[in-house]
């Protein structure tokens, strides 16, 4: 056996010192709380400020309407401030603490978890039931305040997050840019960077080949770089948790795996150890099918009401269109729905009468990278005013009649016309296996802006992987942002 010589001797002691010093790759670095930007500093204070606003506004309806029939007990009320008793306060500092452990101030979609936020009041005001009978066993609480604020709770803190997510996100994307790496193969960098950055709140600073990304170097650039977020696509399986996952979570960088369509369902799983082998086991719900029976159900009030509330703007169009145009007021389109099967979709008309005859003649013009849709910026065929309405999307409004009917939802895949479906891709038909809609992840993405037809089938399929009826109130709320400051419409 060869002994050590003096200088691996060296080399091995160095090794043992750096093994000492080092940490465990999953412990958390103590500063990385402070490397959020002043913008994710901003969020948070805005949807604590609404919680506690919809608390607030919650609490003074629920004690004027118990004032005289069944206010708070006095032994409820050890001091008062801001004209507020002692008990809404404690339920301030409950409600804060529920919701940061639940994940709803993280700086990310989390604040948009609507139902959560719902469930954990739900939670607090259950808790709060204990508390109160090992506190006096012979106390009992008004149960018409107790009810009134439970649900006027639920109401306004919804409503709130609701409409600060609104501003939130406006704000977000004319304040500043979020830095960010991109990870991909070599062949897909340079078309993920053009589709990012044509999003205002994001900038490329930094690439690398997906072969590489778990080299230290990677790394390395990815700091220097000054990158918030980590955008990767087909990384290597090797070592992947060990190494760029945990070196990033210790840095406070946030990583953004762009999935195939068998990984998205990933999340969905329960990991479990089955026959000794890690699994991923995906549950069946308790009341199969109750949450797309009453999502129907809010289709059907919220599209009779909308057409009762928006009656005059029906009108208005409608004279508008007929000064301008002569035809038809309404331009009705054969399109591709659930089960791959055609219906009449209604819009406002905002092309003269012959457009379909006309788009025949201008396919060469075709500005869609692939071709499957037809887009072009400055389509001759658009009457005067049609480029406003298509803009603010009120040519879409008779669609709540085929919301009505059953034809489509309120969101859901964007029903396309036969011209498009035809070139169709096997895939992309995974998109009819749900009920069509007129607002959908792929309007609120980029609308327009997206001219690879992939790109939006992908959307499509997360949506189908991804449902749920949070989701779908995310996506409305988004819609009503981009509708009101009209963005990728063309």
């Amino acid at each position: 056996m060869q002994l050590p010589t003096e200088n691996s001797a060296t080399i091995g002691n160095f090794y043992y010192k750096t093994q000492k010093r080092a940490k465990d790759i999953r412990s958390s670095d103590r500063s990385s709380l402070l490397r959020m930007s002043i913008e994710q500093w901003y969020r948070i204070a805005l949807f604590v400020f609404s919680d506690v606003l919809g608390l607030a506004i919650a609490w003074k309806i629920s004690a004027r309407l118990n004032q005289f029939y069944s206010p708070i007990p006095e032994e409820f009320i050890w001091w008062e401030w801001f004209g507020i008793s002692s008990l809404f306060w404690y339920f301030v500092v409950l409600t804060i603490i529920f919701f940061a452990y639940g994940g709803l101030y993280k700086p990310s979609h989390q604040t948009q978890n609507y139902l959560r936020a719902g469930q954990l009041v739900t939670c607090i005001y259950l808790l709060s039931l204990v508390i109160s009978y090992f506190y006096d066993p012979k106390l009992d609480p008004p149960r018409s305040l107790f009810f009134t604020a439970w649900f006027t709770n639920i109401f306004f803190i919804i409503s709130c997050r609701l409409f600060v997510s609104l501003i939130a996100k406006q704000t977000q994307r004319e304040r500043s840019q979020i830095p960010i790496f991109i990870i991909a193969p070599a062949t897909r960098i340079k078309k993920l960077a053009q589709v990012i950055e044509r999003r205002s709140h994001y900038r490329v600073v930094g690439a690398a080949f997906a072969a590489a990304a778990n080299t230290p170097a990677i790394f390395q650039s990815i700091q220097q770089s000054g990158a918030k977020e980590v955008f990767a696509e087909e990384l290597p399986q090797t070592k992947l948790a060990s190494t760029l996952f945990w070196q990033l979570r210790r840095s406070g960088i946030g990583l953004r795996l762009i999935p195939s369509s068998v990984e998205i369902l990933h999340r969905r799983g329960v990991a479990e150890i089955c026959a000794g082998l890690p699994t991923l086991r995906v549950e069946t719900p308790l009341f199969i099918g109750w949450d797309y029976r009453f999502k129907r159900l809010l289709d059907i009030i919220c599209a009779g009401i909308g057409i009762i509330l928006l009656s005059p703007i029906f009108i208005g169009v409608a004279v508008a269109i007929k000064l301008v145009s002569p035809g038809p007021v309404f331009f009705r389109q054969k399109r591709v729905g659930l089960d791959g099967r055609a219906f009449k979709m209604w819009k406002f008309r905002t092309m003269v009468t012959n457009a379909s005859v006309l788009q025949a003649q201008l396919e060469a013009q075709n500005q869609s990278a692939d071709g499957i849709l037809f887009k072009m910026k400055n389509d001759p065929r658009i009457i005067k005013g049609g480029q406003f309405l298509r803009r603010t999307s009120l040519d879409e409004l008779p669609q709540l009649f085929n919301v009505l009917l059953g034809q489509m939802s309120l969101v859901g895949p964007r029903p396309l016309p036969i011209r498009d479906v035809e070139r169709f891709e096997a895939w992309h038909h995974i998109r009819h296996h749900v009920l069509p809609g007129i607002t959908g992840l792929w309007q609120i993405s980029g609308r327009s802006d997206l001219d690879d037809f992939n790109d939006a089938a992908r959307l499509d399929l997360h949506y189908i992987d991804n449902w749920s009826l949070n989701l779908d109130l995310d996506i409305l709320v988004e819609t009503i942002r981009i509708v009101l400051f009209g963005k990728g419409a063309y």
